[in-house]
C-alpha cells in the first residue's frame, strides 16, 4: 500500500496558488474524498493506494502526513509526496528520494516530524522569479495564471508515481 500526500494549504483563497501544486495535481487522482478530523486531512483510497490532503496548512502538514501512516499502519518508505518545487523550471516534474527539503518548509516540517527523509518526493516545478521582481515567499502565494494552470492539469502526476 502506498500514501500518496499532496501538499498544499486547505482555504478556498489557496487553492490557485503555486504552493498548492500538490493539491491540484492529486485532487483529480481519486473520486471521492472524505474528510477524516482525527487524521486531520483529506484521504480517499482506491485499491492500493491511500490519496491525502493535509487539512492543515503546509508548513504543519507533517502532523497530519504522520497520523495517516500511523493509522493506516504504513512506514515512511510507503510514502509519496507531491509538492512545488521553485528550484525547477514551470512544469518540470522530478522524482526523488530521501533528500533534503531545499528550503521547503512542508517538506522539513514531514522530515522533522517523521525523524527521516528516507521517503519519496514529486517535484513540480512552478519556476523561480526573479530577485528584482517578488521575494519567493511571496510568488509561491501568488496564483496561477489560467494559461499555467491548464499546463500544470495536463501533467500526468500518475507516471511520476511509480516508485
Amino acid at each position: 500500500m502506498k500514501l500518496i500526500v499532496g501538499l498544499g494549504n486547505p482555504t478556498p483563497e489557496h487553492a490557485k496558488n503555486r504552493h498548492n501544486v500538490g493539491y491540484i495535481l492529486v485532487t483529480p487522482l481519486a473520486d471521492t474524498w472524505k474528510s477524516v478530523g482525527k487524521l486531520k486531512a483529506d484521504i480517499a483510497k482506491e485499491s492500493d493506494v491511500i490519496f491525502c490532503r493535509p487539512s492543515e496548512f503546509m508548513n504543519s502538514s507533517g502532523s497530519a502526513v504522520s497520523k495517516v501512516l500511523n493509522f493506516y499502519k504504513l512506514s515512511p518508505n510507503d510514502l509519496i509526496v507531491v509538492h512545488d518545487d521553485l528550484d525547477l523550471p514551470f512544469c518540470e516534474v522530478r522524482k526523488q528520494y530521501a533528500a533534503g527539503s531545499a528550503g521547503h518548509k512542508g517538506v522539513q516540517n514531514i522530515i522533522d516530524v517523521l525523524g527521516t527523509k528516507e521517503f519519496y518526493r514529486v517535484r513540480v516545478g512552478i519556476g523561480r522569479p526573479l530577485a528584482q521582481q517578488l521575494p519567493p515567499e511571496e510568488y509561491v502565494l501568488q496564483d496561477f495564471t489560467t494559461e499555467e494552470l491548464g499546463k500544470i492539469a495536463s501533467i500526468n502526476i500518475r507516471e511520476y508515481l511509480q516508485f
